[in-house]
């Protein structure tokens, strides 16, 4: 399907975008608000239908071109049987002739833009074949070239003295050069830019810092399976140096892709101030604080248990293990393992105690590691082992003997009571083992093979070993049994395999002091943390935190400045505790130190080979993005920066970071307010994985792609085989047709839509392409605004309040309403509401009401009213486009540009773009809640009036009435009569104010306004039988009687008002409807009884 076609296929039918009456399903109008209900698993039936609405045109073509067929066939049979022609004019007049099919559109070559890049675009004019109808194509290009080229992204210079003191300033968190970027990136990227556009168009001095991490044990081993992948060989092959070349060849590669990325999402970041963690600032920042931090006596090493990938051979942060549940019993496939290997088992044996003829049995779902055991521990008060404590077991394979020894730790309820202790190999046995002084003997190589310390074993792999040392225990009857057992395998999150703890000599960061710290300010309130879950997390996290293991055995990252001392005459051989170690910001400067330590001896330095967590050069990313440590004009003006917006799950290994190093470093926070955003999840809920097909990229929802090019990525990357498949597959449930093309507008407003503040988003592409035909509205109604404005018009600076109609003092009242509304959630951060706010003014106030009543004025109205309702037209257009921006930066540049231009209050020059034009704020001369509220009656009464006659199928010609229980009432509502008819449409012929004297006709049905404002129906006509009607209407009421009860158990039960603010609003929502149902249907059962004792 080319590009062309998939935009065509999203239009609706030409019924739905005609400017006439707005006319779409009422439920397809409110996808914004359905999408956000309860957990947003998934998207609303109504998705689907507006789906079918828009294939609507293509069905009625095919069934057109088979009734020509048809009446083609008819005609040669008639000649056959040798008619003359009168005759056959005569069968064809009997029935009418159906009308001929149009032709199918051709399909739209792609966009050529005109504009020089970086020049400010070429606007086309809107009978344009790529502008008749929204082309997020078309509309998108070419603004963000001249955006970036005028400097609009960039804060004003510091010698500017007419900009605002106040600034807000963002770091970018870092994407990581690993590959594309993903909708958890784009998700995060609008927001940012959201309240970056936002403040600029406030006024204040904006500052988005953009960059890239390296990522380095990501990125490391992503280009080591794409080494083996394309060439069969390892970086130990090509050496350090040529694949750390190979490296920064990716670095390259995908850093541009990304940046390209985030400008295609329209992201307003000052690229001029980009950086990336291993540039040259960043680079010196990071050895300065490790020096720094050093010579504080906060950095220091010590042999101590690590989380270790053997098939990395490399030591890993918590946050690159996943530990997976197992519930027994399970086969899982290990990276170098050519079979599957059991876990979750429970292996019991015996040990035999030494100089007796006892045995004290143990369990173990790791009895590899047995042959590192240094002792055995028992609960105190277990009676069944009190007297082996003190004694000695041996080891049937190395004799080593093995003190038991007692500990509270132990629970005497789990396997047999007596726990064996591997202190060098699991977490637990290492505390055990440095209480009882127990010996530390490591049984494994860095590759996962069993060392020289595994006695009989040595050289075997690890779980090999595991098998042989069940079969050798067995030979020796020391083997009793296996049991299924529930437990959690840690896994490496990049190659999936078995994390093993093991001791090694690392860097470490003593964090005590710094998480009291960082504590303090989050509870003194000097940082934001939200929501409140990310806050409770961080202070469960830093309360109870361990020191911070600094070293990984990379090749890619920044190596660690520490230098190991070898003097003349020293055997250059495994290090040892009496090694001796200098740090140095570079080579000189650790020389230096070596000197003045070791005078009038020769040394040489040998430079630690690992490199630093790439979390140590990311804590500092705040800071060495403004150019410290040095003191740079930047750093003096937007340090400490506003905002860190970012996923909860890096909480604790990136945000606490920065807060404790910025804290330790600068004496400041890194920034005033955390803001964490929920995970993207695929459309069933489950992570999105790139194994699992389900991973997004943003670029495929801007620009469309076919679902083979979507099978064909995923044999570009490192997947295997099994894993293509198993993504093709599911690519194909969630995407059968592809996805089509939705534009950077659409989806960014989609991301905003579903942040509400709470649990993870369920991503389905059908609700993108709902938001895409949301901005099909605005262009067109835009287009309908600026089509009535004459060519000579002029904006005023004012409106004259005093010649407004009614209809233009509700629109305004509006616009003023969703103005303090929208700039009250943003500051808020809620993105959600945001999103509402400015769909409910565009979509069901401006378009659906004041444009559909300004056609009548328009073309009726003298022409004052005329001049009028165009200024109100304009005003109204203008608001709504600099409300929108922030969410849908292209779409908006594009139609602002095409407007007349408006001066703006304390604006001394029309602004050249609307992100530099001022964001709207409320203006006291038009409030109207009187007006607003009379005019909102009238509303009321046109919907029910449609309602009603969509309930009894009353296309046209309906008779209705307004009835008043009193006087008051109706003076209220005969001022807004003549507004009603025409809002109503061609379902309307007639409309009568009925007074509190006026019986009310026969034969209506009946919608309650208020206690003293029913409309009333007459469907007589259409009722031609009461009985069964009135049936049918019980049989309506009944179902929403249990609706309600439903409804308002829900509401009631405990726990309600905790859930979302959308959440309560929307179930509240639906009693009401409930409720207004009942009333509605009871009322009309009264008149149809007595229509029926009339008959």
């Amino acid at each position: 399907m080319s590009r062309a076609f998939r935009t065509a296929a999203l239009l609706l039918p030409q019924s739905m975008l005609a400017l006439g009456r707005f006319s779409r399903p009422h439920s397809l109008a409110r996808i914004p608000r359905l999408t956000t209900l309860l957990k947003m698993a998934s998207a609303p039936a109504s998705t689907s239908a507006l789906l079918a609405a828009a294939a609507a045109p293509a069905a009625a073509a095919d069934t057109a071109k088979k009734d020509k067929k048809d009446k083609k066939d008819k005609k040669a049979e008639k000649k056959e049987k040798a008619e003359k022609k009168n005759n056959q004019a005569a069968v064809t007049a009997k029935a009418p002739a159906k009308a001929p099919a149009k032709p199918p559109a051709p399909a739209l070559a792609p966009f050529v833009d005109p504009t020089t890049p970086g020049d400010k675009k070429v606007l086309q004019p809107l009978d344009h074949e790529h502008f008749s109808a929204y082309n997020p194509a078309a509309v998108e290009s070419s603004w963000y070239q001249w955006w970036e080229k005028s400097g609009f992204f960039q804060p004003p210079a510091e010698s500017d003295k007419n900009a605002k003191t106040e600034t807000f300033v963002v770091p970018l968190p870092p994407p990581n050069v690993t590959g594309d970027l993903h909708c958890g990136h784009a998700l995060a990227n609008t927001i940012q830019d959201t309240l970056v556009r936002w403040s600029r168009m406030r006024g204040l001095q904006t500052l988005w810092v953009p960059g890239c991490d390296h990522a380095g044990i990501s990125t490391q081993s992503v280009v080591e399976k794409m080494l083996w992948k394309r060439q069969a060989t390892t970086r130990l092959a090509l050496g350090r140096d040529a694949f750390t070349r190979l490296v920064w060849d990716w670095k390259d590669e995908y850093h541009q892709r990304i940046n390209s990325a985030q400008r295609l999402m329209g992201g307003s970041m000052d690229w001029s101030r980009e950086a990336f963690t291993m540039d040259e600032n960043c680079t010196r920042a990071t050895m300065h604080v490790f020096c720094t931090l050093h010579d504080d006596g906060l950095i220091y090493r010590s042999n101590r248990l690590v989380n270790w990938c053997s098939h990395l051979q490399t030591a890993l942060s918590g946050l690159e293990v996943d530990n997976k549940e197992i519930p027994g019993r399970t086969l899982l496939d290990v990276p170098g393992y050519d079979r599957k290997v059991a876990f979750g088992e429970m292996t019991y044996f015996r040990y035999p105690i030494d100089g007796t003829d006892l045995f004290v049995e143990v369990a173990t779902t790791r009895p590899e590691t047995m042959v590192g055991d240094t002792g055995i521990a028992v609960h105190p008060d277990d009676k069944r082992h009190a007297h082996l404590v003190g004694k000695h077991a041996r080891h049937p394979f190395t004799n080593r003997l093995l003190p038991i020894v007692a500990d509270s730790y132990v629970d005497p309820e789990l396997g047999t009571g007596a726990v064996k202790l591997t202190p060098a190999h699991d977490n637990n046995d290492y505390q055990l083992g440095k209480r009882h002084g127990l010996e530390f003997i490591n049984i494994l190589n860095g590759d996962g093979t069993m060392n020289e310390n595994a006695g009989p074993f040595a050289g075997q792999k690890r779980f090999d070993c595991r098998y042989n040392v069940v079969e050798e225990l067995t030979k020796l009857g020391l083997f009793v049994k296996k049991e299924s057992h529930a437990m959690v395998i840690p896994l490496c999150e990049k190659t999936k395999d078995v994390i093993e703890p093991l001791m090694k000599k690392q860097w470490w960061v003593k964090m005590e002091g710094m998480a009291a710290e960082a504590l303090k300010v989050v509870e003194e309130g000097k940082i934001k943390i939200a929501p409140e879950s990310a806050e409770k997390s961080y202070q469960r996290w830093l309360s109870s935190i361990n020191d911070w293991c600094i070293s990984r055995q990379l090749w890619w990252g920044h190596r660690i400045p520490a230098y190991r001392v070898v003097l003349e005459g020293q055997e250059k051989s495994e290090e040892d505790d009496d090694t001796h170690w200098i740090v140095g910001r570079t080579l000189e400067e650790a020389q230096e130190k070596a000197a003045s330590k070791y005078p009038r001896k020769k040394f040489t330095l040998e430079q630690d080979p690992d490199c630093l967590d790439t979390w140590f050069s990311s804590g500092l990313w705040p800071l060495a993005t403004l150019g410290w440590p040095n003191e740079t004009s930047d750093f003096k003006r937007f340090f400490p920066t506003s905002l860190l917006e970012t996923g909860w799950d890096i909480m604790f290994f990136w945000v606490a970071r920065m807060i404790m190093l910025s804290l330790k470093l600068t004496g400041q926070v890194p920034f005033r307010e955390v803001y964490c955003h929920s995970l993207v999840r695929d459309s069933e809920g489950r992570k999105m994985s790139k194994s699992l097909g389900n991973v997004i990229d943003p670029l495929d929802i801007i620009n469309g792609i076919e679902l083979d090019a979507l099978h064909a990525k995923l044999h570009t990357g490192n997947l295997k085989e099994t894993e293509v498949t198993r993504a093709m597959k599911f690519q194909k449930t969630a995407f059968p047709q592809g996805i089509p093309e939705c534009g950077a507008d659409a989806l960014r407003f989609t991301l905003l839509s579903y942040t509400t503040g709470g649990g993870d988003i369920s991503f389905d592409i059908k609700v993108m392409a709902g938001y895409r035909r949301f901005c099909n509205k605005i262009w067109q109604a835009s287009k309908y605004v600026m089509g009535r404005l004459p060519e000579d018009f002029k904006p005023v600076a004012r409106l004259d309040v005093k010649n407004l109609s009614t209809p233009e003092k509700w629109i305004l009242h509006r616009m003023n309403t969703a103005v303090k509304d929208m700039n009250d959630v943003l500051a808020a951060r809620e993105f959600s509401k945001a999103t509402q706010v400015a769909y409910k003014f565009f979509y069901d106030e401006l378009c659906d009401v004041f444009i559909e009543h300004s056609k009548s004025l328009l073309t009726e109205g003298t022409a004052t009213e005329q001049d009028s309702v165009q200024q109100s037209l304009y005003r109204a257009l203008d608001v709504a486009l600099r409300l929108l921006h922030p969410f849908m930066p292209f779409i908006t540049e594009e139609l602002w540009q095409r407007l007349p231009r408006a001066s703006y209050e304390n604006i001394t020059s029309p602004p050249p773009s609307i992100m530099l034009a001022p964001y709207p704020t409320t203006d006291d001369s038009l409030d109207f809640p009187k007006e607003a509220e009379s005019y909102e009656l009238s509303l009321e009464c046109t919907k029910a009036i449609r309602s009603l006659a969509a309930e009894y199928n009353i296309k046209q010609g309906g008779i209705a009435f307004v009835k008043a229980a009193d006087e008051a009432a109706s003076a209220s509502i005969a001022p807004q009569m003549a507004s009603i008819k025409p809002l109503c449409g061609k379902v309307l012929a007639e409309l009568t104010l009925l007074g509190p004297a006026d019986e009310i006709p026969t034969g209506c049905a009946v919608f309650v306004l208020t206690n003293s404002i029913i409309v009333l129906l007459n469907v007589a006509d259409v009722v031609s039988d009461v009985d069964a009607a009135i049936k049918k209407l019980q049989v309506k009421l009944q179902k929403k009687q249990v609706v309600a009860t439903k409804q308002q158990e829900l509401i009631n039960r405990d726990g309600f008002e905790k859930s979302s603010d959308v959440v309560q609003a929307a179930e509240k929502a639906k009693l009401e409807e409930a409720h207004t149902a009942v009333n509605n249907y009871e009322r009309t059962i009264e008149e149809f009884e007595k229509l029926k004792i009339k008959a």
